[in-house]
């Protein structure tokens, strides 16, 4: 029996999956007695640290868990199940840690995007029982803003490197944690879980523990997901944003079970983007939860999704906050949320009052779990300018002359699927959103979709260049060059396909193939 400590945020579910794909059984923590009964306890968590805390005081689990830490029983604490051993964090100084590891938790400031996202290596401090079968090559899942900075350097376990090395790892007797997620990092992770779990005591050493890691391209699986004319759920995909072909939607097939070919083929995130029209509230939209929770049992890698993530009143007038929305996605699987269309409008409404107010679904969300669980999704269509004075968005210079030879465009925002117009430009929406406290950027192009003529890479390179937070660059694909050609020519820590997987057309291990030895990929 394992007990799992679940103080209710964030994504458990792939937590609870992974375990149970070990043969082993878990029991969710209900009350302090469950902690100092435990034989073996996983912490996990995500989201605000002084949220955290003040939850696990409310709940009366924090003296509990300090007094199984002591007695030095197995326990695996993830990501801020690993901040929670320190005194404090910068992120939420007015509360104070477990304090079982002296020292803190520090904000990233190296010049690079934060929140620090994607897969990265580990270098080892100690040798340790969860390393068994691990070689030290191997790339694991991050996503976090913060990092622990110990007192002793005697506890560290593990370091990675991003634009400064920082512990991502501790060891002290049988209490270890670790920065990363496992239950994320497909087969890697799934063994560091599995070490964990086995009575097995003796301890390995990895064989690359000065060897410098670094952070991998993503690749990334898009699934359009809509209800087709019979009320299936099914994946499609648009020629700019037209899902439809001789009247009917275009079905390329089942979403979990594609989700799971990208899984094997190696996809590195999965994302679903549910653009049925909701006539009710998204809650009751059950399929696209099932489906959340069908996936996550066998496919250990992030999943995304979008699509109804907003404040609603039901036909009944019951009001539900983009918060609880978020939250029923989280408990069936997801990892990650993408708002849309109304990013569009959140960011009119800051922009215009100057001012936040902290009811958004972007503020609201990211406050709860986090601005690494909130992705805006943005798509944008070019509008030519003879001269960036003409208007007032922010443009850029085209190699690509307009109609009428004009060397100035800017991207026009649209939402309701690109079938309206904004007069806001993306690089001024990324730039808000982000202020706003949303984590990650999917860049779309509407003139791009369904073309396979590749990225629109003067778009991903301003929109990279104008923000501090990750891009996914999507629309466009059409060949493996394509990745590298985004890779190398812009911003991009990821890129994004749909299409050209879903037909088979390039596979997601073709991809793969076509990088290794050019680019840092997780192979």
């Amino acid at each position: 029996m394992i007990t799992l400590l679940d103080y209710g945020a964030g994504n458990v579910r792939s937590v609870v999956n992974a375990i149970e794909r070990q043969g082993e059984t878990v029991k969710i923590v209900e009350t302090g007695e469950d902690i100092l009964g435990a034989q073996k306890l996983v912490f996990p968590g995500v989201g605000s640290f002084g949220s955290m805390m003040q939850i696990l005081h409310q709940k009366g689990l924090h003296s509990p868990l300090l007094e199984f830490l002591n007695s030095d029983r197995p326990f695996l604490g993830i990501c801020l199940g690993l901040h929670a051993l320190f005194d404090y964090s910068e992120e939420s100084p007015e509360y104070q840690g477990l304090g079982f590891i002296p020292g803190y938790v520090k904000h990233f400031h190296t010049g690079l995007s934060v929140p620090h996202i994607g897969w990265n290596g580990i270098k080892a401090n100690q040798d340790s029982k969860l390393f068994q079968d691990l070689c030290g090559e191997e790339k694991f899942y991050f996503v976090h803003s913060y990092h622990v900075v110990p007192e002793n350097t005697d506890v560290i376990l593990t370091t990675t490197d991003y634009g400064e090395e920082f512990v991502s790892g501790i060891q002290k007797g049988n209490v270890a944690a670790i920065q990363f997620h496992p239950e994320k990092s497909a087969g890697p992770g799934l063994s560091i879980l599995k070490n964990f779990l086995q009575d097995n005591t003796e301890k390995y050493r990895l064989s690359n523990n000065k060897k410098e890691t670094k952070l991998a391209k993503r690749i990334v699986a898009c699934l359009d997901v809509r209800s087709n004319d019979q009320g299936d759920l099914v994946v499609t995909k648009g020629d700019q944003y037209d899902v439809r072909e001789e009247g009917s939607v275009r079905n390329l097939g089942k979403p979990v079970e594609l989700a799971k070919r990208y899984y094997d083929e190696g996809a590195d995130e999965i994302t679903f983007l549910n653009i049925t029209g909701f006539r009710d509230f998204p809650l009751e939209d059950l399929p696209m939860l099932e489906v959340l929770q069908n996936t996550s049992q066998n496919v250990f890698v992030p999943l995304t999704i979008g699509g109804g993530i907003r404040d609603y009143t039901d036909k009944n007038g019951r009001h539900y906050s983009a918060l609880q929305v978020a939250a029923e996605y989280f408990r069936s699987g997801a990892d990650k949320i993408s708002i849309g269309s109304d990013a569009v409008l959140i960011a009119e409404d800051y922009l215009k009052s100057g001012q936040k107010t902290g009811d958004s679904a972007i503020e609201q969300i990211s406050r709860v779990y986090g601005s690494q669980a909130v992705v805006i999704s943005i798509d944008p269509r070019r509008v030519y300018v003879m001269h960036p004075d003409d208007v007032s968005h922010e443009t850029i210079s085209t190699q690509f002359p307009g109609p009428n030879g004009e060397k100035h465009c800017w991207y026009q925002c649209t939402i309701k699927g690109g079938r309206e117009g904004r007069e806001l430009d993306a690089l001024t929406l990324a730039r808000a959103c982000e202020e706003l406290g949303a984590g990650e950027i999917l860049l779309n192009c509407i003139d791009r979709d369904g073309t396979n003529s590749g990225f629109d890479l003067e778009l991903i390179h301003a929109v990279s260049e104008f923000v501090n937070i990750p891009v996914i660059a999507s629309s466009g694909a059409g060949c493996p060059e394509h990745f590298q050609e985004v890779f190398t020519s812009t911003g991009a820590e990821a890129a994004l396909a749909a299409g050209i997987f879903h037909r088979r057309e390039v596979p997601v291990a073709d991809v793969k193939d076509h990088l290794i030895h050019k680019l840092e990929i997780r192979e």
